[in-house]
């Protein structure tokens, strides 16, 4: 779902229609309005498509645990879940603007997740495993600061 999300944001920040002053207002303004209008159209359809993984991944669940859930519980969680993504991402925005970066990056996302002890372990556990399957080459590549060796040995140490 926070993959989802996270899509879904990426694609908002892209499609913001951008417009050039010109000679005839109108023409622009109508031309601002189809883009906008299309933006939107597909701002809902990624809306759509969010909740209904949601519900299906809930429906999903539900019967796997020999359960039945009724739709407006159904349609309940996947309206949370799609609020929970918009909060996610916009911390993960502010975490990363804090930080000086333009992109979120996994301290960010360990960051968000500090209030859930085991998920937080989880996540470094996932990133120190990625970072076991980067290949050698990759790794001597990347030169990292003092400052974001001080950074990610904090991450990795905090529990």
């Amino acid at each position: 779902l926070v993959l989802l999300h996270f899509h879904f944001l990426q694609f908002n920040r892209f499609c913001v229609p951008v417009m050039e002053g010109g000679d005839d207002d109108d023409v622009n303004d109508f031309e601002r309005e189809e883009e906008e209008e299309e933006v939107s159209e597909e701002t809902e359809l990624l809306k759509d498509r969010f909740r209904l993984s949601a519900i299906t991944i809930a429906e999903s669940e539900a019967k796997k645990n020999n359960m039945e859930v009724s739709q407006p519980v159904i349609a309940c969680i996947a309206d949370l879940a799609f609020q929970f993504t918009e909060q996610l991402g916009k911390d993960l925005e502010l975490f990363a603007q804090h930080a000086g970066r333009k992109s979120v990056n996994m301290e960010d996302v360990i960051l968000f997740a500090h209030r859930n002890e085991h998920l937080a372990t989880s996540l470094r556990s996932f990133c120190l495993e990625m970072k076991g399957k980067e290949p050698q080459s990759d790794r001597k590549r990347k030169k990292t600061s003092k400052k974001e060796d001080k950074t990610m040995s904090n991450t990795l140490h905090i529990s």
